[in-house]
């Protein structure tokens, strides 16, 4: 077993802002392969969409390594290597991505051969840096501060996706394969070098004899996280809940254009609105939680479970604008989907923070592990492994979806109808399995918080 680790006190707002760079960084890093190189592909190269599909594809893969690479963490006993080590893999990726669909252009065979690892290192990076982040922020916040704390990581994420966007955009025109090398090249370099800044002297030192106590293995880890009935059945609540989630975002703006007639630029605007939606649910999250501290557990439980429920009610609802043509109504309640999304996402994503360091045999009986083998990156990689691996599935199931009950159905409006109809069942299952969530209404465990103080 890893022995206890020594952590300095627990962050400040400026060091919980400062771990959130690391996500800024992540996300610029990544939205450059996987939605830049995308368009790249598909416009400029004239390539078929099933290529970068297939691509990102090898990304989604790699997240099921989530757990293990959480448990190298845990052995360890720091995980600020592994933050560096997984963005390094990251950058790597991201600019070998690059290169390869700049190679494309005229060795095809090559550029896919050479982007096919490529993007494998981008799934392994993003999983390795991701998962021991999320653990380091909720080792290192005091729990009043954890849901802030997510929404902050979350949000500066999303900047990260909108800035590299609008900063690849114009470097990129006019396009030439150069370009994109040279782009790639100083978002990855300026994102990995901006992830040392921002993790220097975060973390605490690991015991000094945790190099020498003996490890317990990846299989026995898993065992014990999965044997937690707390743990698994939360696994379980995210994967259900992600395989709504995840269909959202493929079909917005082809229900919105295939039923009402609207244009790209303006399918574009909405699906905007619908992020813009979920960033005032995050926000909220973290609002509620300060102004009823006491209550912080609750609230918690309860958006995750009046999120999946509202998010329910909305896909109903636009699946019935569809049917009854009223495009008037299509903006409210794009903008009220994402509100519940974002606040149902960013509760789960908080109670995460708050059940990582927790061992449970069931509601009522969590109980604290003093001999520092939580396995809290195990249990977070199981848990991220759960979101990303749902995410994936239920984008490729909504679209297949979409296309079945089309020919099933006869009318587009009757086909996106039933499969919002799918959509809100599976929510309202998740919002079950949320009530049974006992354990998130507790306080996280004294031997887990007492990590973030001085010792």
């Amino acid at each position: 077993m890893a022995a206890p680790e020594r952590s300095a006190a627990p962050l400040s707002w400026l060091g919980i802002v400062r771990l959130g760079l690391v996500q800024t960084a992540l996300g610029a890093i990544f939205v450059l392969a996987t939605t830049t190189l995308n368009r790249v592909m598909v416009i400029e190269l004239a390539l078929p969409a099933v290529l970068p599909g297939a691509l990102i594809a090898f990304h989604y893969a790699m997240q099921v390594l989530r757990p293990r690479l959480g448990h190298g963490s845990d052995v360890g006993g720091r995980r600020t290597p592994w933050i560096l080590g997984g963005m390094a893999v990251l950058a790597a990726g991201g600019f070998s991505a690059a290169c390869a669909t700049a190679l494309m252009r005229t060795h095809l065979a090559l550029g896919i051969a050479l982007a096919v690892p490529a993007f494998v290192a981008i799934g392994l990076g993003v999983g390795a840096a991701g998962t021991a982040l999320l653990v380091l922020i909720a080792k290192r916040t005091a729990p009043e501060r954890r849901p802030a704390a997510a929404t902050i990581a979350w949000v500066m994420m999303i900047v990260g996706f909108i800035v590299t966007a609008g900063v690849a955009g114009k470097l990129l025109a006019p396009f030439s394969p150069q370009r994109l090398i040279e782009t790639s090249a100083a978002i990855s370099g300026i994102g990995f070098l901006v992830t040392c800044l921002a993790v220097l002297g975060v973390e605490g030192r690991a015991a000094p004899s945790a190099s020498d106590a003996p490890r317990e293995s990846f299989a026995a880890a898993l065992r014990q996280v999965w044997s937690e009935p707390l743990a698994r059945r939360f696994a379980i609540f995210v994967f259900v809940s992600m395989l709504a989630y995840g269909g959202e975002d493929l079909l917005i703006e082809p229900f919105a254009g295939a039923l009402f007639g609207l244009g790209a630029g303006e399918t574009a605007k909405l699906t905007g609105l619908l992020h813009a939606g979920a960033l005032a649910g995050m926000i909220a999250v973290p609002l509620s939680a300060g102004l009823l501290p006491r209550w912080r557990g609750v609230l918690l439980r309860g958006w995750m479970t009046g999120g999946c429920v509202a998010s329910a009610a909305a896909l109903v609802g636009l699946g019935a604008l569809g049917v009854a043509d009223a495009p008037h109504l299509l903006r409210p309640a794009l903008a009220a989907l994402g509100f519940a999304n974002g606040g149902y996402a960013i509760a789960a994503i908080a109670a995460m923070m708050q059940l990582v360091g927790t061992t449970g045999a069931g509601p009522g009986k969590e109980s604290a592990r003093h001999d520092g083998a939580r396995n809290e990156g195990t249990k977070m990689g199981l848990w991220g492994a759960a979101q990303a691996c749902a995410f994936g599935a239920g984008g490729l199931a909504a679209t297949m979806l979409s296309d079945f009950a089309r020919a099933l159905a006869g009318t587009t409006a009757t086909a996106y109808a039933i499969v919002f109809a799918l959509e809100a069942a599976i929510f309202l299952a998740s919002a079950l399995l949320a009530m049974r969530l006992e354990g998130v209404r507790r306080t996280p465990s004294a031997a887990f918080t007492a990590s973030a103080r001085p010792t």
